[in-house]
């Protein structure tokens, strides 16, 4: 996914499905490769990233690259955004190494707007 007209992250289709942001690095090379997927889809099904709440620091998060290597992440820590503060350190390293952040809903449903207030961020680091 790429950033919208607005500056914001594209989501993903559907509750299952995890997007990547496109304009980033890939998961595994050094910067910050961000994913985004869905949290509280309607009607009470279930979305991929639900419980990416319960995340604490020292958890692991694998992910598999298209090319079917396996990387693990260790999260180091999360923060909340408002759904409209900046947040280009999500998006933006400079210390030479490989992060994951991944990126979800939180808050309180606007129906109006059809969106969260509020944006949780898991970040996390390759491991060596």
């Amino acid at each position: 996914m790429g950033l919208l007209k607005d500056g914001s992250l594209g989501i993903p289709e559907g509750p299952i499905n995890v997007a990547w942001y496109m304009d980033g690095v890939i998961p595994g090379e050094i910067g910050n490769a961000v994913m985004d997927g869905h949290f509280g889809w309607k009607d009470g099904i279930p979305a991929v990233f639900d419980k990416l709440n319960q995340l604490n620091k020292g958890d692991k998060i694998i992910v598999q690259n298209i090319d079917g290597t396996v990387l693990n992440f260790t999260v180091t820590g999360y923060k909340v955004f408002d759904k409209d503060d900046n947040s280009q350190e999500v998006f933006v390293s400079n210390d030479k190494k490989s992060h994951l952040n991944l990126i979800t809903c939180k808050g309180i449903w606007n129906k109006s707007l059809e969106s969260y207030s509020e944006r949780l961020v898991i970040f996390s680091d390759l491991e060596i």
